[in-house]
């Protein structure tokens, strides 16, 4: 892995806004074990203790140097495969937009923050 390395970090310790059920994985352990099987090799899958968007449910950040970082929530282990496209398309991206449009339908509405990465600039325009 280097600094250029694209990375999508999952919060593991996510509940979902649900019950804690001993010797149950929470829903965030779930998501992240299902993004697994289908993340590309050349993105770095990390684990994270709190996102801190705990109100939106399970949620996700991509990040790369010299590009956008994303926060993402309102996800469940039904969205593995979506999330995992949008991984690739967000790497594949100069800057690591990926419109709505460019986002599979489950996914269309699961951007919460879109933050400057290390390295990002950007001209100003009015």
């Amino acid at each position: 892995m280097t600094d250029t390395t694209p990375t999508l970090h999952i919060c593991v310790t996510c509940r979902a806004n649900l019950p804690l059920v001993e010797n149950e994985k929470v829903m965030g352990r779930k998501l992240y074990e299902a993004v697994a099987d289908h993340l590309d090799p050349m993105i770095s899958l990390q684990p994270v203790v709190c996102l801190g968007n705990c109100l939106q449910g399970c949620s996700a950040a991509m990040t790369q140097q010299g590009k956008w970082s994303y926060l993402l929530g309102h996800l469940t282990p039904d969205h593995a495969a979506d999330l995992a496209h949008y991984a690739l398309a967000f790497v594949k991206s100069e800057n690591g937009t990926v419109w709505r449009s460019g986002r599979a339908d489950s996914l269309r509405d699961a951007i919460v923050a879109r933050i400057p990465g290390q390295g990002f600039t950007q001209k100003e325009t009015a």
